[in-house]
């Protein structure tokens, strides 16, 4: 046996012995961060080691209690899995500063996003079950490597990466899509988020702890939307490079943490461009987006808790983008009660507008069709707004029901305004 294979198999039983030394959680214990509880300490012993396991579900329902295309009422459930392991490489192989990230998810269920929206949409709002989508498929969602360089002065990231995992990102727990982490991806062309990953290197470069710049090339293939393609790998199909550029300031203000994001967008894929009887093809998909969140008070002094705003905001090309502006403001409060110092409240507005010539090429669509084909609707803007209440349940199980209201769904104003009852569910196992 190699001395480093020696030194592991001591390294990882001190690992179990201190495990078993401490106290292990057991499965349902409410104050385990895990339903399962602490595996009879093997769990920690294996994090000592360099392994660190997570096994995570989102369950989400929703139901038109009134309004939308189609106001029969209905409700609908859609969930995802997600598992997955960070490899800590300097405890494992003795390469410092490394680690290796590996997760599978899988999805299924439902939306009712399909009652509430104009079937006849040339373009997509937002959904208020925004777990729901990409298919009901299990799919390799991270799959890279990072290396850390001069004390974490310079960072680099390779392997399969969903371009939300590090761009625009934000901490966010409300169940409408539009007020959720790597909104670029929602509103932009070819910008694919969890649970879609792409061949992709990110670096980045931390000037000082609170100051980084950062900038991605990410492969595009829109075969990796296909539900046969969920551990497709290969690179063949290739449509073009997303180049995401991003910059950040992350204060403390008043010894509460803030985070600003300001990032640029470009592909290079071929895109068919919105407009009238002369459609062409057009390789400009660039944007602009920013992330402000920031804590502004402490309850009681304690900055575990208290409120927190923010806002986002997007601007897409106007020859290529379907929804061309995107704006969304909210607050969210952890601890609103000292006899629940755990729950969190939120409430948050998004804006979405749909690109003008999107309608061109709708009333060009329609006088040239007529009688053919039902009419297709023009589309204007649609706002969402959602209301949630968290209810930590255990350190490993939280509900979250909620309250969402559209205006003018799928961005048609003929559309009656919905409403939406949801209910959140986050389990940690």
């Amino acid at each position: 046996m190699k001395k480093r294979e020696i030194g592991y198999c001591i390294a990882t039983l001190g690992a179990c012995a201190l495990a078993g030394q401490a106290q292990a959680y057991s499965a349902f214990d409410p104050a385990s961060p895990y339903m399962f509880g602490d595996w009879g300490g093997n769990r920690t012993a294996l994090e000592q080691a360099g392994i660190s396991f997570n096994f995570d579900y989102v369950g989400e329902a929703g139901s038109n209690v009134s309004g939308g295309y189609n106001s029969s009422n209905t409700t609908k459930y859609a969930d995802q899995f997600a598992v997955g392991a960070l490899f800590d490489l300097d405890k494992l192989v003795g390469i410092p500063d490394a680690e290796f990230q590996i997760t599978v998810t899988n999805r299924n269920g439902h939306s009712v996003n399909d009652r509430i929206n104009h079937p006849g949409a040339s373009v997509g709002g937002s959904s208020v079950q925004e777990v729901q989508g990409r298919g009901p498929v299990t799919r390799l969602t991270q799959f890279w490597y990072r290396q850390r360089f001069f004390d974490d002065a310079l960072v680099l990231k390779l392997g399969r990466i969903p371009v939300g995992d590090d761009f625009a990102t934000i901490d966010s727990n409300f169940q409408n899509l539009a007020f959720g982490s790597g909104q670029p991806g929602n509103w932009g062309n070819h910008i694919y988020n969890w649970p879609i990953a792409q061949w992709a290197a990110v670096a980045r470069v931390n000037f000082t702890d609170q100051v980084y710049a950062q900038v991605g090339a990410f492969n595009v293939n829109d075969s990796n939307l296909d539900n046969d393609n969920g551990f497709d790998l290969r690179t063949s199909g290739t449509d073009g490079t997303l180049f995401p550029i991003e910059v950040g300031y992350t204060p403390q203000v008043n010894g509460l943490p803030g985070a600003y994001k300001f990032g640029y967008y470009y592909n290079n894929v071929d895109s068919v461009s919105w407009g009238g009887r002369e459609q062409s093809v057009n390789d400009t998909n660039s944007g602009l987006y920013y992330v402000a969140q920031q804590q502004i008070t402490a309850h009681n002094g304690n900055p575990d808790r208290g409120l927190t705003l923010f806002s986002m905001g997007n601007v897409n090309h106007g020859d290529t983008a379907g929804i061309d502006r995107y704006l969304s403001v909210g607050a969210t409060y952890k601890g609103p009660f000292d006899a629940r110092p755990q729950d969190d409240l939120g409430i948050g507005v998004a804006y979405l507008h749909v690109n003008d010539d999107v309608n061109e090429y709708v009333r060009y669509y329609n006088d040239t069709q007529p009688g053919r084909v039902t009419p297709l609707p023009e589309q204007g803007h649609e706002i969402d707004v959602e209301l949630y209440y968290g209810f930590h349940l255990t350190n490993y199980l939280t509900i979250r029901p909620n309250l969402q209201y559209v205006k003018n769904p799928s961005a048609v104003d003929s559309v009656e305004n919905a409403w939406v009852l949801g209910t959140m569910v986050q389990a940690h196992f």
